[in-house]
């Protein structure tokens, strides 16, 4: 097989979001994941003779929302129509959706060099920083789930009737790398503005992809594979590598692809064929009669406007020039609001922000992973950042106050009057440690003294063993430095 440099790969995804939303999108059930089966249900979301919707004001409201904060243009008038096809989760045999005139068009979402899988983060892809563009976003009413057993299938209506959007993109996408960065970024936004909880393990945000490949440089584009069963992001990343090599293997070897569904097997790590497409789908859409057109520009919209977030891409800037974080623990902070508001709360009392995000990052959530759960108050972490930039203790006795405070919460301050832990500062006591320091050492004096400069580390060693780890290690460099210079 050729080099897969020879060949490019052309990627489109329609991702649905369920909306977080106390009722469902046209009835008054509750909106809620993990009820027991066929009870959230009634006469509207079960498509019963009789039965007549009416939208959702919030489900349009958080649609607007994600519109706005993926820049896109909001109509002023926006419609519902009727999407007809027979499938058995389907109660009515015909969806609720849009189509001549969705909420949102347009739109981009850019990609965050660190929500690419690890190993493309230093990546030229990953380091390129583009924005993909969105054809629309609309809005309509998920289908109830269908469960597959030994002899018999059954249905959960619950999910019916949910309020869901489809975001989809342009064909902008070119590597799988790209597809699992632009999950992960539209997810952040998702969650920034509170409109989903985005969980693809509970089904809230599902993927669909649209794959094929032509020779790099070319124009027009391949024939289009569509992937479904999509249930993670990493899924998405690996059904696009296996696929997009298994249809570069057909063309290398003359065979046409074929324009079809195909299911991607995570156990087996391969696509297999749903059905075949020998031309698009007709649904017949037409406008929903029951359903009056919905008006944005007469409250709708300027509601979505007051709640708008800061969005991740500017909260990471302000982190990074407010705080002197790094890129990459503003990457991390902007993906977990609830971590990113301790952060900032710990960060509030002390001038080493940094220093704070060091703690929080690198220790803090190895042994307490639910900022929201901790009974550590965030406050304490700017107190021992504050102890250890500022010579109250040193960065070893540093790491014995954060253990003590991980099982103890209390002030550090106190913490380190408990534990006797703090810093010899005094330049008196310092300076008869280090000159019995010299005293012991009489070969290191000699080699510093000679130009071996490491050999102060041991003089070094003999001060804080002397004072039980206590004197300030600056200092102490400091002291014998001018001693040994004498």
């Amino acid at each position: 097989m050729s080099s897969s440099g020879n060949w490019e790969a052309v990627i489109g995804l329609e991702v649905h979001v369920q909306l977080r939303t106390r009722t469902k999108m046209f009835c008054g059930c509750v909106n809620q994941y993990g009820g027991a089966m066929n009870s959230q249900v009634c006469p509207v979301c079960l498509g019963l003779p009789g039965s007549l919707p009416v939208p959702n004001e919030e489900a349009i409201r958080r649609t607007i929302v994600t519109g706005l904060m993926l820049g896109c243009r909001i109509a002023p008038v926006a419609r519902f129509d009727r999407k007809n096809y027979f499938y058995p989760d389907m109660p009515k045999n015909y969806q609720i959706s849009q189509f001549d005139d969705p909420l949102c068009a347009g739109g981009t979402v850019g990609l965050d060099p660190f929500l690419f899988p690890k190993d493309l983060q230093e990546s030229d892809e990953a380091k390129a920083r583009r924005s993909i563009r969105l054809t629309r976003i609309h809005l309509e009413e998920d289908v109830a789930k269908s469960f597959h057993y030994e002899e018999r299938s059954g249905i959960d209506f619950n999910r019916a009737g949910t309020p869901l959007m489809e975001i989809v993109s342009e064909a902008d996408l070119r590597t799988p790398g790209e597809a699992f960065a632009f999950l992960g970024s539209l997810r952040q936004v998702l969650l920034a503005g509170d409109v989903s909880d985005a969980d693809m393990e509970k089904g809230q945000m599902r993927c669909d992809v649209n794959v094929s490949v032509r020779p790099a440089g070319q124009q027009e584009f391949g024939t289009k594979v569509e992937l479904k069963n999509l249930n993670s992001i990493s899924g998405v990343r690996r059904a696009l590598v296996y696929e997009i090599a298994r249809q570069i293997a057909a063309v290398e070897k003359g065979e046409a692809i074929q324009h079809e569904t195909r299911r991607w097997d995570d156990e087996a790590g391969a696509t297999f064929t749903m059905r075949t497409k020998e031309k698009a789908h007709d649904y017949r859409y037409f406008p929903e009669p029951d359903l009056l057109p919905v008006r944005t520009d007469q409250g709708l919209r300027s509601a979505a406007e007051k709640s708008l977030p800061e969005l991740p891409a500017a909260l990471q800037d302000r982190l990074m020039k407010e705080n002197g974080v790094t890129a990459y623990q503003a990457s991390v902070l902007a993906a977990d609001r609830a971590l990113c508001g301790y952060y900032e709360k710990a960060a509030a009392g002390t001038k080493h922000k940094a220093t704070v995000a060091n703690w929080i990052l690198n220790d803090f959530l190895a042994t307490q992973p639910d900022p929201a759960t901790t009974p550590i108050k965030p406050e304490y972490f700017g107190e021992l950042a504050t102890l250890v930039a500022e010579g109250g203790i040193n960065s070893a006795q540093g790491k014995k106050v954060f253990a003590e405070l991980m099982a103890n919460p209390s002030s550090p301050k106190a913490l380190v009057e408990k534990l006797g832990l703090a810093q010899i500062s005094d330049v008196g006591a310092l300076g008869v440690f280090c000159d019995e320091a010299i005293a012991a050492n009489p070969r290191s004096v000699e080699d510093y003294r000679a130009g071996k400069s490491n050999a102060i580390n041991a003089l070094k060693g003999f001060v804080m063993k002397k004072s039980q780890g206590k004197a300030n290690p600056a200092q102490v460099d400091e002291i014998l430095k001018a001693k040994l210079s004498a």
